[in-house]
């Protein structure tokens, strides 16, 4: 048997547990774990102290679970999220413990990793279902235009990748929000993506105002050099909305 058939629920690398977050899922209560290392390098990530996939983690898996004996009744389940959480192969035990206890199971991605998300989603590679997944909703981040994929996370097949992600979350029909973070950089690439989130069949794009707080001080540099920023996003949000409009696609923002 290989070492990552074995892996377990413990075997996850922690780089961080929220034990109260209202912004991570929709109307929902959770703990937020921040699962630690990345693939990716986008360069308005506020977690970049977490993205070594080499690093161990620095909470116990144990932990996760005595906050979730503490908590019952008052959380209604547990975000996993990172760094890109579905990058380690223990992710999927460990989804499957916080269910075990009885509570309901999110996940942020950007989609790096299809066959690890195939299977948290219980679907097979053309996403029909094969299983009960093991996730009750899933954030999936929409970085950029497909051409644009590469410069901003500093991959080739970033966005091959997401695709196949993007296409298993819409088949498996699990509950989801898709979303974008749009920087100045990004901002033009916006009706593209609008345009690609419409032919995959998504109905919903939420459009996020990119923030300097946490952010490495080059893109913090970089947006502080754009006095209008927050006139721009507004005006882009509108237009957006319109064209999203016209193709059948709600669009929404969180600034």
């Amino acid at each position: 048997m290989s070492p990552v058939a074995t892996l377990a629920a413990p075997d996850l690398r922690i780089a961080g547990l929220v034990p109260l977050s209202s912004v991570d899922w929709p109307d929902h209560l959770v703990a937020t774990v921040f699962c630690q290392g990345c693939p990716w390098r986008c360069t308005y990530c506020h977690n970049t102290a977490i993205l070594d996939p080499h690093a161990p983690g620095t909470v116990e898996f144990a932990a996760l679970e005595s906050l979730l004996d503490r908590r019952r009744g008052l959380l209604d389940g547990v975000v996993f999220s990172g760094g890109e959480a579905t990058m380690q192969h223990a992710l999927v035990p460990a989804a499957r413990a916080v269910r075990e206890r009885g509570y309901r199971v999110g996940l942020h991605t950007g989609g790096a990793f299809p066959t690890r998300l195939q299977a948290l989603l219980g679907v097979d590679g053309s996403g029909h279902r094969t299983s009960a997944p093991v996730v009750d909703w899933v954030g999936f981040d929409v970085k950029a235009a497909p051409g644009g994929y590469t410069s901003l996370v500093g991959r080739s097949g970033a966005w091959q990748r997401s695709e196949t992600s993007l296409r298993l979350l819409l088949a498996s029909r699990v509950d989801h929000e898709l979303r974008m973070t749009v920087t100045p950089q990004l901002i033009d690439q916006v009706p593209t993506v609008i345009e690609t989130v419409g032919r995959a069949g998504g109905t919903h794009l939420v459009l996020q105002k990119a923030r300097a707080d946490g952010a490495d001080s080059g893109f913090a540099t970089q947006l502080a050099a754009v006095p209008d920023w927050a006139e721009r996003f507004d005006a882009a949000a509108h237009r957006t909305r319109q064209l999203g409009a016209q193709q059948g696609l709600e669009v929404t923002v969180r600034a």
